[in-house]
């Protein structure tokens, strides 16, 4: 059974998985799927239609907005941002407002296991890999490789993380977890677990 605080908005089309919370004044709308065991915190916001996989957490005032897709055990930290207008503007070039049909939705999609920093924004349409870290206050404008760290603005590469999350040490030609002691190696551009 899911659970809902008595200040929360939650579409009635809206579909959460087995275990989830969603917290006061959060707001979850039309269509949106969270998987099981997921958190949404205290004023984050959930788009129509977006996709969230199990395991996930949504903190505090985090804004998600349609149609990014969330895997499996994403970490969206406070206040983070995943836009979804390439080119935003809130009238047409003849003065008029705009509406839903004036645009096309592009979205952000996060791949397992990655985390996304306090106060991020992530301009769509943009793909953060699986186990990536993308650090706080960073706005990633183009795709981020799996494990990859990413800090700055514009976002960058700076390193590698692992699947625990600290940053990897280089030890010759491979990547050492200083947690986990996994060992990752590195082929032009791209980090991969060894056997």
């Amino acid at each position: 059974m899911s659970f809902v605080a008595d200040g929360a908005q939650v579409a009635q089309t809206a579909k959460l998985g087995e275990n989830t919370k969603i917290w006061d004044l959060a707001q979850v709308r039309e269509n949106a799927e969270l998987g099981e065991n997921c958190i949404v915190g205290r004023g984050a916001y959930i788009g129509t239609g977006v996709r969230v996989g199990d395991n996930c957490k949504i903190q505090n005032n985090a804004l998600v907005y349609e149609p990014a897709e969330l895997a499996a055990g994403v970490f969206i930290g406070p206040a983070v941002v995943l836009t979804n207008d390439t080119y935003p503007r809130a009238v047409n070039p003849d003065g008029s407002l705009k509406s839903a049909s004036d645009w096309d939705a592009v979205g952000v999609t996060i791949a397992e296991g990655a985390s996304v920093g306090a106060r991020a924004v992530c301009v769509a349409p943009v793909r953060i890999g699986a186990w990536a870290t993308v650090a706080a206050g960073a706005v990633v404008t183009k795709d981020v490789p799996d494990f990859g760290l990413v800090v700055g603005v514009p976002a960058r590469r700076v390193g590698w993380v692992g699947k625990a999350g600290a940053p990897l040490r280089q030890e010759g030609a491979r990547w050492v977890c200083p947690l986990s002691g996994q060992i990752y190696v590195e082929s032009d551009g791209t980090l991969t677990e060894s056997d």
